[in-house]
């Protein structure tokens, strides 16, 4: 049986979930049996390997979130998950994963990846309906989207500013001309930053997505969020006034990255379009 990183990597009890058809598997690297003479090993007895060096050198640490694409084999070549073969990347937490994963991702960099093999001392420990044995991965770290943007503390010359005060800028281009309703249910990815960087939200810690009524959320957001059309992403940085108010925390201007994935039902063309 497949099994995603947060249900097959992190020590927790999983909800059962429909089964989705296997992914086609990936051919293991001809060194999956043991760990070649010129990978590095760690004090843990984890040993890996840079197969493409990365950006920079900021690293995760634990309590970061992290952004990936993996496959995973036994020392036999039978591959046991793979985001790979979904074509999805996985976004989990550095520390939410069994511990020689954790190590490994905490040694590399931004578009850095590296083969790593997990003696079971720091994998499963011989727990029952887990991977048995060493275990190896190919791993490619996209990004710690818990970091907060370069421009957090306030907005750039180029971002967009409405008459409430919310400033937008989009990220990554969209689909189609439709955008949502203020009574609108919407799916949609986000993170959330005080503008000192301190993340305060994310819907990556929980599953992935959020859906939830426009009209239900703070009045950037329902403002902000039907400017958008699905599949763009967009940052927003929204003043105290049309946030929380100063009732309540999080306080002062708060910075959202937000992907809309869907709009669930129907929306509208604004006229000019």
């Amino acid at each position: 049986m497949m099994m995603s990183v947060l249900a097959a990597l992190a020590f927790a009890a999983t909800a059962a979930a429909v089964q989705a058809p296997a992914p086609k598997a990936v051919p293991p690297p001809a060194d999956v049996a043991a760990p070649p003479s010129d990978a590095v090993k760690s004090v843990s007895g984890l040993a890996s390997k840079v197969l493409t060096p990365g950006r920079g050198t900021d690293h995760p640490v634990k309590g970061d979130l992290v952004t990936v694409e993996y496959t995973g084999w036994t020392t036999d070549g039978k591959m046991f998950d793979s985001t790979t073969s979904r074509r999805k990347p996985s976004t989990f937490g550095v520390d939410r994963v069994i511990p020689g994963f954790s190590e490994g991702i905490q040694l590399m960099v931004p578009g850095e990846k590296r083969r790593l093999w997990i003696p079971e001392a720091i994998a499963y420990r011989g727990q029952a309906g887990r991977p048995a044995g060493m275990l190896v991965f190919d791993v490619t770290l996209l990004g710690m989207p818990n970091r907060p943007p370069a421009d957090v503390a306030a907005p750039p010359p180029d971002a967009k500013k409405t008459g409430s005060g919310l400033a937008y800028k989009v990220l990554e281009p969209g689909t189609g001309a439709v955008h949502p309703r203020e009574s609108s249910q919407v799916t949609v990815a986000y993170t959330g930053w005080t503008t000192d960087g301190k993340m305060f939200d994310s819907s990556l810690l929980a599953g992935g997505t959020a859906t939830f009524a426009l009209n239900q959320v703070i009045k950037g957001w329902t403002e902000g969020v039907q400017l958008m059309v699905e599949g763009q992403k967009a940052r927003f940085w929204i003043p105290e006034k049309i946030a929380y108010g100063g009732k309540q925390p999080p306080y002062g201007m708060l910075v959202f990255d937000v992907e809309l994935v869907k709009i669930e039902g129907s929306g509208y063309v604004p006229p000019m379009q």
